[in-house]
């Protein structure tokens, strides 16, 4: 199970629903392989934080019709500061394009995503100026049992509910988004699935008799060995699963994936009290530290967040509207008529770090209690059971014996530790606001 689900993805699933639907109709639901659209997603903001912008597309299998979901690469992509400077981005990770590190967003200035495909095609977004944001004031924990939808956790619902207050500026429209960043600590780094973790490369050596054994290189590697099939008898690969536990500190990151909006319409510069911001899992005992992010919209980018919301919360009742398609603000400027899903915009955010000790928690937690083959789950386990609903399986010691083994004659014993790789989905730079 997959607890880390990309804003994208969430993006991804409501188009879907949309185009199947019949929102959309140039879409006809009964024909398969009708589905191809390009998926923008990219917020500049004001933190001294990664700026990224993520382009991908949606295309349906020919002969099923369900949608794939692959990034698009290679792309030339540019944001435009002030209609005059251009920022290039470039692609580290396939699909994923990061803008200079040094580059922040600043409120009052006007900001425009610009991309050219691989195949030449070019799309621009609208201009976006990034409006002011209040900070935020104080803030509320209460540990709520049943907070959590049903369907999120597999029935689970125990969570922290968070609450902020923050002013709002009177005398102006304003319009708020909130969203939370997670940290929790991790204890297992890697999972090799037919293969082992080796810190160095891998050779294969032949004794005087011929009989070939494995031995590191000399070269470092840091990652899943797969043995080839020659090496097993009948050249069928046994099926099996090792994980490695962290040489180094390492912290999981959970995004928040609801969509929580605001627009002071009707209470203009009054006091917006205990709003719900957070709903942060009770997945293990062990504390965590939760960033709450509130971000000023532009009155466009409202309105598609808004639509968003409401196709994702649409309960399907009788009283409810028929769903519209939020197409977006980026427009291929050789086919105006080509649906573009996503939105570029430019947001100020003010954040604010709680630290969550979970000592008023009550019950099991979601990564807690009994797995399904009768084994107890506690410690830092919790996190791992919450993440695969399963308890990790480390290579076999010596004198046990792995399924595939790499021998090291060295003074490093293995099983080996497996470095914390950073990504968006965790970290081996502790957080600032951190308590051991």
């Amino acid at each position: 199970m997959q607890l880390l689900t990309s804003k994208v993805l969430v993006l991804l699933s409501v188009l879907y629903l949309l185009l199947l639907s019949g929102c959309v109709d140039s879409y006809d639901p009964q024909l398969p392989g009708n589905l191809d659209v390009v998926i923008v997603d990219g917020t500049i903001n004001n933190l001294p934080e990664q700026q990224v912008i993520r382009l991908n597309r949606s295309k349906s299998d020919p002969n099923n019709g369900r949608p794939g979901f692959m990034a698009l690469t290679k792309a030339k992509v540019q944001v435009i500061v002030d209609s005059a400077q251009v920022i290039e981005a470039h692609e580290t990770v396939d699909g994923v394009y990061y803008l200079p590190a040094d580059f922040r967003g600043q409120t009052g200035h006007a900001y425009q995503l610009r991309f050219t495909l691989s195949d030449g095609s070019t799309y621009e977004s609208t201009q976006q100026v990034m409006p002011d944001v209040p900070l935020i004031g104080q803030v509320r924990v209460e540990f709520n049992p049943s907070s959590l939808s049903p369907t999120l956790l597999d029935g689970y619902t125990a969570a922290h509910d968070l609450y902020i207050d923050t002013q709002d500026p009177e005398g102006q429209p304003n319009y708020y988004k909130w969203d939370w960043k997670l940290w929790e600590k991790q204890e297992w780094c890697r999972t090799c699935y037919q293969g082992v973790y080796s810190i160095n490369n891998v050779v294969e050596v032949y004794n005087n008799a011929g009989t070939r054994s494995f031995r590191p290189g000399n070269d470092l590697y840091e990652d899943c060995f797969y043995p080839p099939a020659s090496h097993f008898p009948g050249r069928i690969i046994p099926d099996w699963t090792y994980d490695y536990k962290c040489r180094t500190k390492c912290w999981a990151v959970f995004l928040s994936t609801e969509l929580n909006l605001f627009a002071d319409g009707y209470t203009d510069g009054a006091l917006i009290a205990k709003r719900k911001v957070a709903k942060v899992p009770f997945y293990q005992h062990h504390g965590c530290l939760v960033e709450l992010r509130q971000s000023s919209l532009t009155p466009s980018a409202y309105r598609f967040f808004k639509d968003l919301q409401e196709q994702t919360q649409n309960s399907g009742g009788v009283a409810d509207p028929p769903p519209t398609a939020s197409i977006g603000n980026v427009q291929n400027q050789g086919d105006p008529n080509e649906l573009v899903v996503g939105y570029f915009t430019a947001s100020a955010v003010s954040t604010q770090r709680y630290w969550l000790d979970r000592t008023d928690t009550r019950g099991i937690p979601y990564g807690g209690g009994v797995d399904e083959k009768g084994n107890y789950v506690a410690g830092m386990n919790e996190l791992f059971y919450a993440m695969f609903r399963r308890l990790p399986n480390p290579e076999p010691s010596p004198p046990n014996t792995p399924i595939f083994q790499i021998i090291d004659l060295s003074s490093r014993s293995r099983p080996y530790t497996a470095i914390c790789v950073d990504s968006e989905k965790q970290t081996s730079y502790m957080p600032q606001g951190w308590r051991e």
